[in-house]
């Protein structure tokens, strides 16, 4: 990883981009008074803080606690290697006896991005816009603003889609800052992936974002060029000169200020190095520090859970017992792996760490942008299905499912072990007979959890992470789901297709001693049980929702209840989670937010369109002539909902 490193800094200047990167602003340039503070700088505060500052009467701050992105963060490959690591907060989960049993201290791992672009610097770049039904469920909830009709726009001004195969649809975009391609450098299993999942009845599409999501297809990501594709890139490097944007890296926030008595957000407390300093906001802070951190800001700031404040000392200035509660993830059951024979005289169907690690594929990327550092190991092929628990009828999927030419065994457990966090000896007793032999892996996800999780502070320290109660399985048709999701897999390598390279199910030549010779859906449920591995999901922590919800956090204007002067514009609005991978819809979130400030703060000025534009940004915001909610986007087509 050093050499490789040092060789991109000497051969790929694209990557180093030296010109284009943020600079850090020193803490004695820093102002007394912005008008708007953003609290992070991940997939959502990085949208919305470029998206501020493109009105130049406007200063902004970007308070991020990590550094800026890496090389190595460039590569798709490498995404697993970057997890546990400098760019990772490492959350853990509290241990439960229902779920993880496989991992070191019965705790999931759960990485999120500590880092400029947040986890869109550490996730797969997996992109998935979500179901339409999933936000004309938010708008049911009484989030004026939030159906599909309202959103797809957003989706549309953010995109700039490079799949000629899909471009031209009008519900894509093709001039936004985030860059979507298909996923390059796919093995020789991708179109086998596609036949069977065409032999079991499933339908064959360009794209899972199209009308209909019920469907298997090769795998879109957030890229460019081959190349991870970050918030960071898309939305800060192009406008990192602009006056009236200053980026503060290495700030660790500790406090929002809030004014007890009229309960208005003023300013932020933080500490950048071994200095700690606060700035007083004008107009508004935003608060994106993700589903994670940012409930964890609003109680140490004094808003949240009465009985959590008190218990730690903490002055109760306005009691919302809904922050840190709704929890939500997309769980999967990991472990799907399916052993295969290469056919006499081929070269290898799966993709081996023995041979990634060679020096032909660092040259194949240094000197030709190519081969399997660009490639996803993760999923080559995205599919939806409906399971035998979903309503009849239904065209949003219950589980999803990834479909990936490595698997477990691939790496020798030196990757996929690590950042799942399983214990040695379960990793031993269930995959080293097979170290490195040829596999794939079909893993299911549960789309729509039935079992909500809570966070729970763990003192008045800003330092002491939260504690993260996830609570899968909770509801057991979550795990009667998941269990038909793997059955799923197990379908797979019946196919004619997969019959061909002997396909067998790992747990069907070896079952180890982990399940103790149980069999039928009690050995699907042991296993999930063991081997419960997040998807980076999580979601729904500072909900949004009508006043009359008493555990709503936010309102359709993303505005805190019961607190003037603070937003949240993460993925912990999200009243319920999305269908398919998150990052997507929380960038989405993030430019609607951004309007929704403009259009508070300026509404006269807006509506004459005379507000002054920092420089060469392609749009401007343009409403629709609705006083309350911008419905529309100047540039975006006027599409109907797929």
């Amino acid at each position: 990883m050093l050499l490789l490193d040092a060789c991109i800094w000497l051969q790929r200047t694209d990557v180093v981009d030296f010109r284009n990167r943020v600079q850090d602003i020193p803490s004695q340039f820093i102002y007394d008074v912005y008008d708007f503070v953003v609290i992070g700088g991940g997939s959502a505060g990085a949208a919305v803080a470029a998206r501020l500052s493109e009105v130049c009467d406007w200063n902004v701050l970007l308070l991020e606690a990590g550094t800026d992105e890496t090389f190595l963060s460039d590569l798709p490959y490498l995404y697993p290697v970057l997890q546990k690591g400098p760019l990772d907060w490492q959350f853990e989960t509290e241990p439960n006896a229902r779920f993880c049993q496989g991992m070191r201290g019965n705790r999931c791992s759960w990485p999120r991005g500590k880092v400029l672009g947040g986890s869109s610097v550490l996730n797969a770049m997996m992109y998935v816009r979500g179901n339409a039904e999933d936000y004309d469920e938010w708008a049911a909830l009484g989030n004026v603003g939030w159906s599909w009709r309202d959103v797809l726009p957003y989706f549309v001004k953010m995109e700039n889609v490079r799949d000629p195969k899909i471009a031209g649809q009008p519900y894509h975009g093709t001039t936004g800052p985030m860059t979507v391609e298909l996923i390059r450098n796919h093995s020789v299993l991708q179109p086998m992936f596609l036949r069977a999942a065409r032999e079991l009845g499933m339908k064959l599409a360009a794209e899972v974002n199209g009308p209909d999501q019920l469907v298997f297809a090769p795998l879109h990501g957030t890229v460019r060029d081959g190349l991870r594709c970050s918030t960071a890139k898309a939305y800060l490097r192009p406008v990192a000169n602009r006056k009236n944007l200053h980026i503060s890296m290495g700030s660790m926030v500790e406090r929002i200020l809030i004014d007890p008595k009229d309960r208005r957000a003023y300013g932020v407390l933080f500490r950048k190095g071994n200095r700690r300093q606060f700035v007083l906001v004008a107009k508004e802070i935003v608060l994106s520090a993700g589903a994670l951190n940012s409930p964890h800001l609003l109680m140490l700031s004094g808003v949240g859970p009465r009985d959590q404040l008190q218990r730690h000392g903490i002055r109760v200035i306005h009691e919302l017992p809904g922050v840190g509660q709704n929890l939500q993830d997309h769980v999967a059951a990991g472990g799907g792996v399916f052993l295969i024979k290469n056919p006499k005289g081929s070269a290898p169907l799966s993709v081996r760490l023995l041979e990634v690690m060679d020096v032909s594929t660092a040259r194949d990327f240094l000197f030709r942008n190519q081969g399997r550092l660009v490639s996803m190991p993760s999923c080559e092929v995205m599919g939806f299905i409906n399971t035998k628990y979903n309503e009849p009828g239904s065209r949003r999927g219950d589980v999803q499912i990834f479909m990936s030419a490595q698997s477990d065994i691939s790496d020798g457990g030196t990757e996929g072990m690590a950042g799942a966090g399983l214990t040695y000896d379960y990793y031993a007793r269930n995959f080293e007979s097979w170290v490195y032999h040829d596999s794939f892996l079909i893993m299911p996800l549960l789309m729509r959890p039935k079992s909500r999780g809570w966070l729970q502070l763990a003192s008045d320290d800003p330092l002491d992470k939260i504690k993260i109660f996830p609570n899968y399985f909770a509801v057991e048709r979550d795990l009667d789901i998941l269990v038909e999701g793997l059955k799923f897999g197990v379908r797979v390598a019946s196919t004619s297709a997969m019959r061909n390279i002997n396909a067998t199910f790992i747990y069907d030549t070896e079952h180890g001693d982990t399940c103790h010779g149980r069999t039928g859906d009690t050995f699907f449920k042991c296993l999930i049980q063991h081997y419960s591995q997040t998807i980076y999901h999580p979601s729904g922590t500072a909900k949004m929702g009508p006043a009359s919800d008493p555990m709503a956090v936010v309102d359709n204007q993303l505005r805190v209840h019961g607190i003037g002067g603070l937003r949240v514009v993460d993925a912990s609005i999200m009243p319920t989670i999305t269908t398919g991978n998150t990052n997507a819809p929380t960038i989405m979130i993030a430019e609607r937010a951004a309007d929704l400030l403009k259009y508070a703060h300026l509404p006269v000025l807006l509506r004459e369109q005379h507000y002054r534009q920092c420089d060469t940004v392609d749009y401007q915001y343009h409403p629709a002539g609705d006083d309350t909610v911008p419905r529309e986007v100047k540039g975006s087509k006027k599409v109907p909902p797929p």
